[in-house]
């Protein structure tokens, strides 16, 4: 039965990860995340049918999102790209001291119902209620691996004691440990914060051990070229690439940027030539 499981997991992995290992998948989660409020830069971009269609289009590797999302927009998907949905999540509408937990949204049923390829969960490393979800991510895991399903970490640490003792959640040294801590938790993929240099972006990658280690895209850059040679970085410290969300979807045109970035993280090209081409500059 192991041998089954494993060739599941590798196999769906690839409908993420090219022959050169590396991904770009693009993060639909926000609305719930953060609020609508964050699509109104280009607002036509909340209607998730919409802007799927163009990254689709555009050729990401793949797409994440949450149960619903997918209901509204998964026939959007071409049958080579990849999809992962995210089974945790929370609001800003909750009161502050609340925001340090991802409750649950879903099962792993529910997943695969969706035609999931890979199924995903966060978790708060540092948060006062880590253990709750240390323990929704090991039944997670579990689940989805006696199936064949790979599991992807959003290994986020964050916390009061974090500020308290590293001055900031992107500290090397706490990002390090968070993306060992999904590792040793049986993540397949991870999915975490840019610790500001690739020097010590590259000690992230080596604590994870094997364990593919994307660049959780954050907050919109408005010069496109310092985003993609953020993603260079990434790369050139080993990192797998990026799961980017903002910086595609709050632009007007997403499509030269997705294509720019495919180039940085698949063919090495050099972000200023890359976005070049694309017309970025």
């Amino acid at each position: 039965m192991d041998a089954y499981q494993s060739v599941g997991i590798r196999r769906r992995l690839r409908r993420f990860f090219r022959k050169d290992g590396r991904a770009l998948i693009f993060a639909m989660d926000h609305g719930f995340e953060h609020g609508p409020v964050d699509f109104e830069p280009v607002w036509e971009h909340v209607n998730p049918r919409v802007i799927i269609r163009k990254v689709v289009e555009a050729g990401i590797d793949g797409v994440m999102m949450l149960p619903g999302i997918v209901r509204m927009a998964g026939d959007e998907l071409k049958p080579d790209t990849g999809l992962m949905v995210k089974l945790t999540s929370k609001t800003e509408l909750r009161p502050k001291e609340d925001q340090l937990l991802q409750s649950q949204l879903g099962y792993v049923e529910d997943a695969i119902k969706l035609g999931a390829d890979a199924i995903a969960a966060t978790v708060y490393w540092g948060s006062p209620q880590e253990d709750v979800m240390m323990r929704q991510f090991a039944e997670i895991a579990s689940y989805a691996h006696d199936l064949g399903f790979p599991v992807v970490q959003f290994a986020y640490p964050r916390g009061p004691y974090i500020n308290e003792k590293y001055g900031k959640k992107e500290d090397y040294r706490v990002v390090m440990y968070g993306a060992r801590a999904a590792a040793e938790t049986g993540a397949d993929m991870i999915k975490t914060y840019w610790t500001g240099s690739k020097e010590t972006f590259a000690k992230v990658v080596d604590a994870a051990s094997g364990v593919p280690v994307l660049l959780s895209g954050g907050a919109k850059t408005e010069n496109p070229v310092d985003f993609l040679k953020l993603v260079w970085d990434v790369i050139e410290a080993g990192g797998a690439g990026a799961v980017v969300g903002r910086n595609i979807f709050q632009r007007e045109n997403p499509e030269p940027m997705i294509r720019a970035l495919l180039k940085v993280i698949h063919e090495n090209e050099d972000p200023e030539e890359a976005a070049k081409a694309e017309g970025l500059i």
